[in-house]
């Protein structure tokens, strides 16, 4: 029903009758007058319009296919089916949607809304303020390109520019993205975001700032609701002190959990060192990370780095109190040692690394003999010595990071390439040793307990005097450069000086002597398929 005002009934019955017979002789999709305060014409400014305005508390009200549409002051285009309208503008769809503006135009033949002033869009899960938004009603698509706030039931959402797909009940966000939530931050340059689960989807620059972390992506997912997602494209993790790094990275923070694949660069920022592999996991409960897939561990130092490569890289313990463990075909390497163990820790508080071996078996220990027994050995080298046993202790400065001292415990075993001699060997067997470093040199070895040496022995001019054998309870020896200078032999020793041609070949060696130098890892390239 239509409500007419202030003039006369009849002549507004006729002038409407013959100038809307186009309009009432159409079927639905034609835009209805439903009420009006007044009615009027103004063919000189307005061709062609119906001027339709508010009269006491009688507002416009126009109706096109289950929308209504409220208003101050509509000029309406029968002919065109389309509409302007301004003044406090209340646009319904149904019980589903709502806008308000200050101006609205509809074009009905293509159910096309432009809205301006003061917009905002609303429905049972948020509200949309902007300036201006242009609504397609057939494709059930809203668009804004003036800068966009979105309120929903956890966050706040800007942009400069966006999209709401309203059947899906997904935005596209562009320029400028902001969401803001009381758990979270998120800014980005594009993402899709889906209401219903508060899923989010990037394509582009984007960073999450939690309460105690921080993820950046160029591409990826994340579920705002339980705070989880994936992450690629130059993805970056910030959490537990550490920064992590992969081809593809995945987080969960109810789990307290993170998780990096292909290219991972796990790096800790408290203790100064850097994990590699392809793929890793951090624990933030437990304090702990995983690193498995050719992992490489790298603890930073000053002037040098400690590298240890295996099959497993565990790190458990809170800040300065790290233990490093890793496991299966480890490797250690820098500019003083290199080395080699079944398996390794490293505690990082008392500055002590642990080359430990895998216990043989019953069968190993009844069919091995004893050279076979000493390839299983952890061994170091330093420059042309070689040191192994079934426990080795490497003892760092805790000042410089510099190597202090080491222990070997049992089945303790010297061998060095006698510089003259290539077909030669320098040999010390013991039960255990104790040595010192001086600026990452090898100064002092001690070795105690049923000790044996082989030492080729040379003149000044470098001419050999013969091999010294010799049995006794401990030996003391200086050394320089890493090589041997100068051996003191303890209680009662038993030896001679044998030329070389007295000696029988077999004898050139002692029991369990085993020269393993093409293990020894020259450098990082040699460590665990190492990449750049």
């Amino acid at each position: 029903m239509i409500k007419i005002h202030r003039f006369n009934k009849l002549f507004f019955f006729i002038f409407f009758f013959t100038s809307n017979l186009y309009v009432f002789s159409q079927d639905s999709k034609i835009i209805k007058i439903q009420q009006a305060g007044s009615f009027s014409k103004d063919e000189f400014n307005f061709p062609g319009a119906n001027i339709l305005k508010k009269e006491n508390n009688i507002r416009v009200h126009l109706y096109h296919e289950g929308a209504l549409i409220k208003s101050n002051t509509s000029f309406f285009y029968p002919k065109k089916n389309f509409f302007s309208a301004n003044g406090n503008i209340v646009f319904n769809q149904g019980d589903s949607l709502f806008l308000n503006s200050d101006h609205i135009e509809y074009d009905g033949k293509i159910k096309k809304i432009k809205a301006w002033g003061n917009v905002k869009l609303r429905n049972e899960e948020m509200k949309l303020y902007t300036d201006t938004l242009y609504l397609d009603r057939i494709n059930s698509i809203a668009f804004y390109k003036t800068p966009g706030k979105i309120i929903d039931k956890s966050s706040t959402l800007n942009s400069n520019e966006g999209t709401y797909f309203l059947n899906e009940k997904k935005y596209r966000f562009i320029k400028n993205v902001k969401i803001r939530n009381p758990e979270y931050n998120l800014n980005s340059s594009r993402l899709d975001y889906f209401v219903l689960n508060e899923d989010s989807f990037f394509y582009g620059p984007s960073k999450i700032v939690g309460k105690d972390y921080e993820i950046y992506c160029e591409s990826g997912y994340y579920n705002s609701k339980i705070e989880k997602g994936n992450f690629k494209k130059n993805a970056v993790i910030h959490y537990n002190n550490k920064i992590i790094k992969g081809d593809s990275l995945y987080f969960e923070n109810d789990n307290r959990y993170a998780s990096a694949s292909k290219n991972v660069k796990i790096f800790d920022t408290i203790n100064n060192s850097i994990i590699r592999g392809n793929y890793g996991e951090v624990f933030k409960s437990k304090d702990s990370a995983i690193i498995t897939k050719n992992p490489i561990a790298i603890n930073i130092i000053e002037n040098d780095s400690l590298y240890i490569s295996a099959d497993t890289i565990i790190l458990t313990g809170k800040d300065k109190n790290r233990l490093i463990t890793a496991y299966y075909d480890v490797k250690i390497l820098n500019s003083d040692l290199k080395g080699k163990s079944d398996s390794l820790s490293f505690r990082e508080s008392d500055q002590l690394i642990k080359l430990i071996k895998k216990p043989l078996t019953r069968k190993e220990n009844q069919i091995l003999n004893i050279n076979q027994k000493n390839m299983r050995n952890p061994i170091l080298w330093f420059e042309k010595s070689q040191l192994s046993g079934n426990l080795i202790h490497l003892l760092t400065d805790s000042s410089n990071s510099k190597l202090d001292s080491i222990y070997i415990f049992d089945n303790t075993f010297i061998a060095e390439e006698d510089t003259l001699n290539k077909d030669g060997f320098n040999q010390i067997k013991g039960k255990n040793l104790y040595g010192n470093f001086e600026n990452g040199n090898l100064k002092n070895i001690k070795v105690d307990k049923n000790t044996e040496v082989i030492y080729y022995m040379y003149t000044e001019e470098n001419e050999l005097i013969g091999i010294n054998k010799t049995i006794c309870s401990s030996i003391e020896m200086k050394m320089d450069k890493n090589e041997i200078e100068e051996i003191t032999f303890f209680t009662l020793p038993d030896g001679k000086v044998n030329p070389e041609k007295t000696i029988d070949e077999n004898q050139l060696f002692l029991d369990g002597f085993t020269w393993r130098i093409n293990e020894m890892p020259k450098s990082v390239n040699d460590l665990n398929n190492w990449w750049n």
